[in-house]
């Protein structure tokens, strides 16, 4: 197997110092590959999103190693976030700009991106003029224009009604696959980890450290209701459940 493309070793962060001091990650060790769908589970507060946000450079490590060998990541959070008096285009050029990318390539690169995300017709709306699943598609668009290797989901589908979630499911796999993109997705949905992930790592209640790794061997495309899928998840769960109740104790 090819070095993987985020490799973390033992990583640990700690917020504050002396007695007040917080550990919320605990000799964390993953590896994800070029090319894999990885969804990280496990009850609130146990680090997930600061995981993502050590990966993505937004903060450091306390202890171990963090490497992705000077790939680009991108960081996509629950809330889309975008600009009010910046069109759709607009919100979308805006990473490019952030890129030294010139206007006329701008404008073409997001229509480009807009038609990845099936958003063409578009350009021109304002974020109010959306609905959530369309801001998200926003979203997701902008982050593909900072053309990474490494596409960090942050719940990114979790304010959505099912059937919208349903949806996107479809939409993100397809970019994934045509984009060759390797994922690391964060959820609290355990059957969306199954239906999304190649791999779904359990972290423990904090501090997190990761203490299963599930592969999903069942073939794509799969639906969040079948049975496969459930079973599967009812297993993680079980799990899940074990380990919220231990710390409850």
């Amino acid at each position: 197997m090819t070095a993987p493309v985020v490799s973390l070793a033992a990583v640990s962060k700690r917020y504050g110092r002396g007695a007040d001091a917080l550990l919320a990650l605990d000799q964390v060790s993953l590896a994800v590959h070029k090319g894999e769908f990885v969804c990280l589970l496990g009850a609130s507060g146990c680090g997930k999103s600061t995981l993502l946000s050590l990966v993505a450079g937004l903060d450091e490590i306390s202890g171990g190693t963090l490497d992705i060998d000077g790939r680009r990541v991108s960081l996509m959070f629950q809330e889309a976030a975008l600009f009010p008096w910046l069109t759709v285009s607009g919100n979308v050029e805006l990473a490019l700009r952030l890129r030294g990318v010139g206007r006329a390539e701008r404008r073409r690169r997001a229509a480009e991106l807009l038609d990845v995300v099936r958003l063409t017709g578009f350009a021109d709306k304002r974020p109010h003029e959306l609905s959530g699943g369309m801001r998200q598609r926003v979203a997701l668009a902008r982050s593909l224009a900072q053309d990474a290797d490494v596409l960090l989901m942050d719940e990114p589908f979790g304010a959505l009604d099912a059937m919208t979630r349903d949806i996107l499911h479809d939409e993100l796999e397809r970019i994934w696959r045509e984009q060759n993109l390797t994922v690391l997705f964060v959820t609290h949905n355990v059957r969306e980890a199954v239906r999304l992930g190649d791999r779904v790592v359990l972290l423990s209640s904090r501090p997190g450290r990761v203490i299963s790794d599930f592969e999903v061997g069942h073939p794509r495309p799969r639906r969040i209701d079948s049975a496969e899928v459930a079973e599967l998840a009812a297993t993680i769960t079980d799990r899940l459940r074990a380990e919220v109740s231990r710390h409850a104790h």
